[in-house]
């Protein structure tokens, strides 16, 4: 078959037009896939939301539209909400791992993947990674202080329980009377390597949550934390039989708890009001 001199030209043009709109039309589906994933997702139809969500993504292989961004995100969630339901779907969690370290390599700033994966690591008992993970995460300078925050508390969590195991079981804590009350009375645990392993977790966790409060000192989680630890220093001091340590410790206890107190009521009351500013945005809607 021939074709004439206009008629190729016309092929070409048309030729042109397709392949530079491809890219388009692939956005105009992948939108369409994300709405639809969102709607099986909100309806725990999660076999149905990953194959969504799977599409919207190969339709941006390179993962730099917001669609393609969007769709690896909730292709990750997907992954996890359906490991959560069944743990022993394990390829699901470690598929979401690395989805989700795809979104943070987009924009280390999300805070939502990053304890996502911190929480998989943890259920996969995976704990040399999860430390790493955590710990990485708060030497990362790219990341903001209140995020590197947030991950030392995380890290003094561990601590905390390692220390309060120890120091709120009998008989390392008992309960007298004194001056007609009853009070807790703290002693050494009578094997000294658990005694010693008591130290380290109290001087290691102290030393964690005092680098979150120069990070972040307007933070609720540091201050409860900041805390918690002092209230371990306290108890460690009684045991070593120092008095004037154990009161120094409990004085900065209270004030730490009182300081938690007060920017926990902030928080809760700027939650009430976006929450409130929400509700209020949905009933107009309703009523148009």
């Amino acid at each position: 078959m021939r074709f004439s001199r206009l008629g190729v030209f016309f092929l070409i043009i048309f030729t042109v037009l397709v392949g530079a709109n491809c890219s388009y039309y692939n956005q105009i589906f992948a939108r369409k896939d994300l709405v639809d994933g969102g709607a099986a997702y909100k309806d725990r139809k999660f076999d149905e939301a990953e194959q969504l969500f799977r599409s919207a993504v190969s339709r941006d292989s390179s993962g730099q539209t917001m669609e393609g961004r969007t769709a690896q995100l909730f292709l990750a969630r997907t992954l996890h909400s359906q490991f959560i339901g069944n743990r022993q779907i394990t390829a699901k969690a470690e598929e979401a791992i690395q989805e989700y370290k795809k979104v943070l390599a987009e924009n280390i700033k999300d805070q939502s993947s990053f304890n996502a994966v911190a929480n998989l690591l943890e259920n996969l008992n995976r704990d040399d990674e999860w430390l790493k993970w955590i710990t990485d995460r708060t030497n990362n300078e790219q990341v903001p202080p209140e995020q590197r925050a947030e991950s030392l508390t995380k890290l003094t969590g561990k601590k905390y329980s390692c220390a309060n195991e120890i120091s709120d079981v009998e008989p390392v804590k008992k309960t007298v009377t004194k001056d007609g009350k009853q009070v807790f009375e703290f002693s050494k645990p009578q094997d000294p390597q658990v005694y010693e392993n008591f130290k380290q977790c109290v001087q290691q966790g102290s030393e964690l949550i005092d680098k979150a409060e120069k990070l972040d000192t307007n933070s609720d989680a540091v201050w409860s934390y900041k805390a918690n630890m002092l209230v371990q220093q306290m108890r460690l001091a009684e045991m070593e039989g120092n008095a004037q340590q154990k009161e120094d410790f409990k004085n900065q206890a209270e004030k730490a708890k009182d300081r938690f107190t007060e920017l926990a009521k902030i928080r809760k009351d700027k939650e009430d009001a976006i929450a409130a500013e929400k509700k209020a945005k949905e009933e107009a809607t309703n009523k148009k």
